[in-house]
């Protein structure tokens, strides 16, 4: 099951009270003070993963707690920590406050760490009030509150190359044939209904990762046809391919759609360098060599491709590589 995206309830543990203890030597009944402190509270840390590729394990385990400090005790022994909390997600996992929508953080290299809720402060005991006026002191203090959050947990796919297009233009069969990826491959819309990982190898020493989302329709930046369930899957891309059906009714309406569909879900995004594909040319009268011109002059650069006999993939590799070289 693909989740990327969970409600989690975080609470970190309290810190444990001092102590108020006294010395009870043979010739005196009440000596000095030797309470000792609480232990603190334990963390809740989100770490991150390469080894995740989703966040179902929390779709199913949305509450956590960490353990609470131990109360300080007398003969100045200090109570012991509470347990922290340590949850994996995936490589590329964004942290918001699920309340303010405020940016807690982000993970972005595997074995990285984040605290998101920190465990109370410990409480003093008695020995730390001692003073030359004050050999008795009763003094103490409470352990402090771990904190509690509600956190929106969103995971974003790292690829360096992102395939834009609406359903059945092709994505999937690019994809497959670059790389080693297998996704699901029908001639009817929504074939693929979640983003696919490949690793694309131009060299010896050299290879980029793919995502293939799923298509997008028109509204999809609004959520229509989980648009923006998907599109935040190519947050992260450095090159985006925009892919047009070129056997589409209208291939510039098509293109111009999803255009709009990027700018309305992130204007960012449409400064990313960028290739128009125009797929499917096999199904033309002399292949890529018979694309209408206009359709060339679309977007800069455009390539004429056919995934299915392999015609422009050499002129499309080299233009990715050398962008995302630059």
């Amino acid at each position: 099951m693909f989740i990327d995206h969970v409600i989690v309830e975080v609470r970190a543990g309290d810190g444990g009270d001092g102590c108020v203890s006294f010395r009870h030597e043979k010739f005196a009944a009440q000596g000095g003070p030797n309470g000792g402190n609480g232990g603190r509270g334990g963390n809740i840390t989100l770490v991150a993963s390469h080894h995740l590729t989703t966040l179902v394990d929390l779709h199913y385990k949305r509450h956590f707690n960490a353990g609470r400090g131990e109360h300080g005790k007398g003969k100045s022994q200090t109570g012991h920590d509470g347990a922290d909390v340590v949850i994996p997600v995936p490589v590329g996992t964004l942290i918001r406050d699920a309340g303010t929508g405020e940016r807690v953080g982000e993970l972005t290299a595997d074995g990285e760490r984040l605290v998101v809720a920190k465990g109370g402060r410990y409480g003093l005991g008695n020995e730390n009030f001692k003073t030359p006026s004050n050999r008795t002191p009763r003094q103490f203090t409470y352990g402090g509150d771990g904190e509690a959050k509600r956190l929106e947990i969103i995971m974003r796919l790292i690829a360096d190359v992102g395939l834009v297009g609406e359903p059945n233009a092709g994505k999937s069969t690019l994809i497959s044939v670059v790389s080693a990826a297998h996704p699901k491959i029908a001639d009817y819309p929504f074939t693929t209904t979640t983003p696919v990982l490949g690793i694309v190898r131009v060299g010896e020493n050299e290879s980029f990762v793919m995502v293939d989302i799923p298509g997008l329709i028109e509204g999809a930046h609004q959520g229509r046809g989980m648009g923006k369930e998907f599109l935040r899957h190519v947050e992260r891309c450095r090159v985006l391919l925009f892919m047009i059906d070129v056997m589409h009714p209208d291939p510039a309406e098509s293109y111009h759609m999803l255009r709009n569909e990027i700018m309305r879900y992130d204007p960012v995004l449409l400064e990313r360098r960028s290739i128009l594909l125009l797929t499917k040319c096999d199904a033309l009268p002399g292949g890529v060599s018979g694309v209408d011109p206009v359709l060339l002059r679309l977007h800069e650069p455009t390539i004429a491709i056919s995934a299915v006999s392999r015609q422009g993939l050499d002129d499309l590799m080299r233009e990715v590589t050398m962008l995302l070289r630059a």
